[in-house]
């Protein structure tokens, strides 16, 4: 297996894989405009998105993650957020997501991040796993809290 940072020459490969992350979690599919949410990221570099390839490069997107980043104030540094992550259906078992995450968590060593965040839903017990076996601990010092702007979830 190989983890690449994804450009636009990626997107085709990448976008069907996304739809599937969004519906995993309820949403609709869209899938163009799941596309073109993910071209302004790339284009705009707001994102960093790897991606897990086969290593026989037979055309097949293992899985991905899309980090975005972020500051804290009070220690002064680079805050990653690990915002999605997800193993396409025939590739889970493989470790996809340990060697997503180690790359991730390798660039948040490299930009001088002093963490990384992730949220999963509260049932998401096997991502809970996958995150705390890599060294990702529950919050005890902060709560978090969302503040709904849109009821477009488009």
């Amino acid at each position: 297996m190989r983890i690449v940072q994804a450009t636009l020459d990626h997107l085709d490969l990448l976008a069907p894989l996304f739809v599937k992350y969004r519906e995993f979690y309820g949403m609709l599919p869209y899938p163009e405009s799941s596309r073109k949410f993910l071209e302004k990221r790339l284009r705009r570099k707001e994102s960093v998105i790897y991606l897990a390839l086969p290593d026989d490069d037979d055309g097949k997107l293992l899985g991905f993650c899309q980090l975005y980043p972020s500051f804290s104030s009070l220690s002064l540094k680079r805050v990653w957020i690990l915002n999605d992550i997800y193993v396409a259906e025939e590739a889970r078992r493989q470790l996809v997501a340990d060697h997503l995450l180690q790359t991730a968590r390798q660039m948040a060593r490299e930009t001088q991040a002093v963490r990384m965040r992730v949220s999963t839903s509260v049932n998401n017990e096997v991502a809970q796993k996958v995150y705390e076996s890599i060294g990702f601990r529950e919050d005890s010092e902060f709560k978090n809290y969302i503040l709904p702007i849109s009821d477009d979830l488009v």
